[in-house]
């Protein structure tokens, strides 16, 4: 279990992040058109999982943005924006914002990635959502960064994760 906060409260999640070197789990994901992703559907390029508790907030909103802007210099990189809020709402914050260089993916149907990346969280006003944390995970699958953001309102450290694309 990882400890967190949320505006100086403490919140726990269901365990910890894959350790760097570990091969990342799998996960069953469900786009904006509602087809389903796999991390298999990824093997061969560099990935970030952008994961957020809920694109309706400010930070969550902001992530995606400095991603999507970040993620068009990226050579083999694809950007995965993972959270539990329902397709249409991503698509439709998407449409709103002109994202359009990473993708966006829902937990809503399983809610196992929560699970399996050990970000759900198990207690407080955002019980079951996702931490927020970045995870980078190179072209054989194996974790080469992660961040659990440690208060839940703070931007992840998008330098220290593109850096880590660099070496991977």
């Amino acid at each position: 279990m990882a400890i967190v906060t949320l505006k100086g409260n403490t919140i726990n999640t269901l365990g910890e992040l894959p350790t760097i070197g570990s091969s990342a789990p799998n996960f069953n994901l469900t786009k904006t058109d509602l087809s389903p992703s796999t991390l298999a559907n990824y093997i061969g390029k560099k990935v970030v999982l952008n994961i957020f508790p809920s694109i309706d907030t400010g930070t969550c909103a902001q992530s995606v943005r400095q991603f999507n802007k970040e993620a068009s210099e990226l050579n083999n990189t694809v950007v995965l924006c993972v959270s539990k809020d329902l397709p249409f709402a991503q698509a439709r914050f998407c449409g709103a914002e002109g994202i359009d260089k990473v993708e966006m993916l829902s937990d809503f149907r399983e809610g196992s990635f929560g699970k399996s990346y050990g970000l759900e969280f198990t207690d407080g006003p955002l019980q079951s959502l996702h931490s927020r944390a970045v995870v980078v995970i190179d072209e054989k699958g194996q974790v080469v960064y992660n961040e659990l953001v440690p208060e839940i309102v703070d931007e992840p450290n998008y330098k220290a994760a593109l850096e880590a694309l660099l070496h991977a």
